[in-house]
């Protein structure tokens, strides 16, 4: 069996960390691991099938012979570096907002636009989408595909693992101080994270909305290759350590019923459906920590409309949202492009 030489960028943090584990869990081929970071982690080591592979400073000649690049570590490192890996020969997958929008670069989710990631080849660079948006689009794709999705309406409630382990550590410090009389710390955070919500997630644009809920209208208009489709979104960061939760409410341009939603998406790659109100069975993000499905339920009518349809839809933001989904276009990318 063939192996690849990989490089994971970032592997020192959370989403890199992600990617290490996928990698071993879903058995990719590496024949060779190369784990980079920056200066700041020198002398580390990882754990990868049951051996130490320490951790190599980030240089201009850190892909020589490597052949799939897993990104993850800021968009600025991102725009610097991944265009000198894509020049020695390696094809980057990047997990940052770097490239997503450039037209000559792919942005992909396997389960929505697999054939898409034979577009690399103009750069060398494939995306990988925001974490909000992947588990939205994979959820939504097969109804689009069904009865065509007019209008999105969507807010989400996002744990705070998707800023990093700074923010993870805050929440609980913060929680900790909080519940023992003290007052808490604010650094990640404009404001207080533990029992608060935060209805921004990046920076505010002149149009109001934040870059954040910006990314996923663009994105998913991008991904689901169909810009006519109209998108609106809130997003909010809530007192969760893992796992992404989205309230969304689609019009559609033909009529589908909530019985039709649950069945075509029972059948939808990567997709559980978990809805029986009267057991009060429906996701939640402790149900999603660690899985690989994207979990939906609530799925109802929405009785203000014609052609609308409302449900609850639940991922874990460190894999679907970031490491399975590059590992998913790697694993596609070695068997149909580099094999």
């Amino acid at each position: 069996m063939r192996t690849f030489s990989v490089a994971v960028v970032g592997a020192t943090g959370a989403v890199g960390n992600e990617m290490i584990r996928v990698l071993e869990q879903r058995d990719f081929p590496v024949g060779q691991l190369k784990l980079l970071a920056s200066a700041r982690s020198l002398g580390k080591s990882l754990e990868y099938r049951g051996k130490s592979v320490k951790v190599e400073v980030l240089n201009e000649d850190s892909f020589d012979g490597v052949q799939v690049g897993l990104f993850s570590a800021g968009g600025s490192i991102s725009e610097k570096f991944a265009p000198i890996a894509a020049r020695s020969g390696c094809v980057v997958i990047d997990n940052t907002s770097a490239f997503r929008m450039d037209p000559e670069i792919p942005l992909v989710v396997p389960e929505v636009n697999a054939e898409a990631i034979g577009q690399y080849k103009k750069k060398g660079i494939i995306a990988n989408p925001n974490c909000s948006t992947i588990q939205m689009v994979v959820v939504l794709k097969p109804i689009h595909d069904a009865v065509r999705i007019k209008r999105i309406v969507v807010s989400t409630y996002q744990s705070v693992s998707g800023t990093g382990k700074k923010a993870v550590d805050e929440l609980e410090d913060q929680t900790r101080a909080i519940l023992s009389g003290r007052e808490p710390v604010v650094k990640v955070y404009p404001y207080q994270i533990a029992f608060n919500c935060l209805p921004q997630i990046d920076v505010f644009l002149d149009n109001g909305y934040t870059k954040e809920e910006m990314k996923m209208v663009n994105e998913t208009r991008k991904i689901m290759n169909d810009p006519s489709i109209a998108v609106t979104a809130t997003t909010v960061r809530v007192p969760v350590f893992y796992a992404h939760s989205e309230s969304i409410n689609i019009e559609t341009e033909r009529k589908i019923t909530p019985a039709q939603v649950r069945e075509l998406l029972s059948r939808a790659p990567g997709v559980q459906v978990i809805d029986d109100p009267a057991q009060r069975r429906y996701p939640m993000a402790i149900d999603a920590v660690g899985h690989n499905d994207t979990y939906v339920g609530r799925i109802r009518e929405d009785e203000s409309i014609a052609n609308g349809i409302n449900m609850w839809v639940v991922s874990d933001n460190l894999r679907k949202g970031a490491a399975l989904n590059a590992v998913q276009i790697a694993e596609i990318l070695i068997r149909d492009y580099l094999g």
